[in-house]
């Protein structure tokens, strides 16, 4: 086992559970712009993370249904043009190389990470978005299989700044997640070896699970716009380097 990997990967997991968790967004992203920072390929960045949240999605989409957070037509909606968007996302993720997409995606996140700041410094106001739910829903599959995350930010975040309710948008969103973790993870492993990316996939879960408790803490305690604007900086910050890495690579080559 690569106790490095594992450590690296147990710290992405910590850090991005504790936005995930305290903001019902946040993981994916947090957590493959870390991994990426720590040099690990995209396609198995992509492949660890839904992966690992496989093991609580589904969870998490069971819990929200049962307590009512759940809008059917909505949740209908994102499940079918997120799938469709994962696919073509993950297609392209196995067929161009990792170093040609990173940069790509650093951009990417670096866009996310702005929006979310922009949106903690603008709250919406309250009302129901029925429109442009499924490019959304396509747009939020593709980029999520393309880097490891983005589905939370870009589409719970765009709903909710369009004044959608945030309790069945956090709650349709969150349901639709698994499936949409479910077939970009088992598209990547029928493809990479599972052993290759089996350490980073324990990390991310272990990591998850330490701070697990610091999250609720967070959610009682912090306000939710001082978190997200602590992810968008964090994100920001992480995306710049990882541009920069990459233009230095390709200037020296």
């Amino acid at each position: 086992m690569d106790v490095t990997t594992l450590v690296l990967c147990a710290v992405a997991g910590f850090f991005a559970q504790i936005l995930g968790g305290a903001l019902g967004m946040g993981y994916g992203v947090t957590s493959s712009m870390m991994m990426m920072s720590f040099g690990i390929p995209p396609v198995f960045v992509s492949a660890s993370i839904n992966t690992a949240e496989l093991f609580t999605g589904g969870f998490t989409g069971i819990l929200h249904a049962r307590s009512g957070n759940v809008d059917n037509v909505l949740f209908r909606k994102l499940l079918i043009s997120g799938v469709f968007g994962a696919i073509i996302g993950t297609f392209i993720l196995v067929n161009v190389p990792g170093d040609v997409l990173k940069p790509f995606i650093a951009v990417y996140l670096f866009i996310v990470g702005a929006i979310i700041i922009y949106k903690t410094m603008n709250p919406p106001q309250p009302r129901k978005v029925t429109t442009y739910i499924h490019r959304l829903g396509t747009l939020g599959g593709f980029c999520d299989a393309i880097g490891g995350g983005g589905w939370g930010a870009i589409v719970t975040s765009t709903l909710m700044v369009r004044g959608n309710d945030p309790r069945t948008t956090i709650g349709s969103v969150n349901a639709a997640r698994f499936f949409i973790s479910f077939v970009t993870s088992f598209a990547l492993l029928s493809i990479i070896p599972f052993n290759e990316v089996g350490v980073m996939i324990l990390g991310l879960i272990i990591g998850g699970m330490i701070s697990a408790p610091f999250a609720t803490m967070l959610t009682s305690r912090v306000p939710a716009r001082t978190l997200m604007g602590a992810a968008g900086v964090v994100i920001l910050f992480l995306s710049v380097s990882t541009i920069v890495i990459s233009i230095s690579s390709f200037l020296v080559v």
